[in-house]
């Protein structure tokens, strides 16, 4: 072996040598002392360790697998279940609280009805008043004697006949007879004369009076007697838009009352071609007409009143029969609105004069009261029955 080799085989083991050394010093480093303690963080890291190694191993088995797989299809399953069974659910709660709102609105109209029941309860039973024998006996004379104009005047409603139909013979309630009755009998009660107006000039107020033309009825809600005539307190609507409400006597009209007509889309003689929109009588009642002290009353338009022209509006005094009988006061009102007042006297029907006018045809009845020359004249013909004429016949 020449120089060169030998130094080449001598640094190849020197490298050798080197590696030998390293290979001895690793031991050294890994060299654990069993005196030594080992720390927490080690053991835990240890303990984590350990268990990631057995979920690992745990899950590298075979069955692990289809366990997961069925808790993942089970998983799913409960989704969809829920998802179905949520909508239906929902439903079910609406159906519910529909059914609870179904019923909250079927009591509260059973309340409402059973208030109606209550309401109508207060209606008297249908009832006829039918005039007796000595009735249709002295019409029949009274016919007789209508040429006759000295004879006495009798109630227009005398012989009419009271009629209430049964609450169950119309459908719709806002039109019922008994609805209707009940509707104005507390504004009548109350002496209401706004809503009283107000009321006749409704539709169901108008046909309902007009259904009574020619019929010799009317219609009653109030206190009856055994005989089921009205007797005590009632409403009673005629026809001609006409009503009275206040105390009867065994079907007539007795005692304390007031009646009201009103002239609805009518022009004629007696309401003075539509300067007169209503008429009305409030004051003691015997045998269905005025007797007593009471007063006369008439709306008016005096929008149509010509200049200078003067119409009734009130008559306050004592009546018989119907008849103006006593000492009277009234009041007129112009087309400007002026109010005056007159005095007058009358004697069933009949006015005393205040001048001669009987040359003319003319009879003074009326004398102004602040001053006595002025007088208001009717024609002569006309000084007899000169009362509340509508009630009259």
């Amino acid at each position: 072996m020449n120089l060169l080799e030998r130094n080449e085989h001598s640094e190849d083991m020197d490298w050798r040598d080197d590696i030998r050394d390293e290979k001895r010093k690793e031991p050294e480093d890994d060299i654990i002392d069993l005196g030594q303690e080992p720390d927490e963080e080690d053991m835990e890291e240890d303990e984590t360790a350990g268990k990631l190694n057995g979920v690992a191993s745990l899950l590298q088995k075979p069955y692990m697998t289809a366990v997961l797989l069925g808790i993942i299809v089970v998983l799913l399953v409960c989704i969809i279940v829920m998802l179905i069974l949520m909508p239906s659910r929902r439903q079910n709660d609406q159906a519910d609280s529909g059914a609870d709102l179904n019923q909250s609105i079927t009591e509260y109209a059973q309340e409402q009805k059973k208030q109606d029941d209550m309401r109508v309860d207060t209606v008297s039973d249908a009832i006829v008043v039918t005039p007796s024998k000595e009735q249709e006996v002295s019409d029949e004379d009274d016919k007789e004697n209508t040429e006759d104009a000295k004879a006495e005047p009798t109630a227009e409603d005398d012989d009419k006949t009271a009629i209430v139909v049964d609450v169950e013979d119309e459908n719709d309630v806002s039109y019922t007879k008994e609805y209707i009755l009940n509707e104005a009998l507390p504004y009548f009660a109350d002496n209401n004369q706004d809503a009283i107006w107000d009321l006749a000039h409704l539709k169901r107020y108008v046909k309902l009076s007009k259904e009574l033309e020619d019929t010799n009825s009317y219609y009653y809600q109030g206190d009856v007697d055994s005989e089921g005539k009205p007797d005590g307190v009632g409403l009673a609507i005629y026809e001609q838009n006409s009503y009275y409400y206040g105390e009867w006597s065994h079907g007539v009209r007795s005692g304390r009352g007031t009646w009201f007509r009103f002239y609805i889309q009518q022009k004629d003689k007696n309401n003075a071609m539509g300067k007169y929109m209503a008429h009305s009588y409030s004051g003691t009642w015997a045998n269905n007409l005025p007797n007593g002290l009471g007063a006369e009353h008439y709306e008016v338009d005096i929008s149509k009143l010509p200049a200078h022209d003067r119409i009734l509006q009130n008559v306050i005094g004592n009546f018989t029969d119907g008849l103006y009988d006593g000492e009277l006061y009234a009041n007129t009102v112009d087309y400007t609105g002026n109010v005056e007042e007159w005095e007058g006297v009358a004697s069933k029907g009949v006015f005393e004069l205040w001048r001669d006018m009987s040359a003319i045809g003319e009879c003074s009845v009326w004398r102004k009261m602040d001053d006595h020359s002025l007088c208001m004249d009717i024609d002569k013909s006309e000084n007899k029955n000169q009362g509340i004429r509508e009630l009259l016949k």
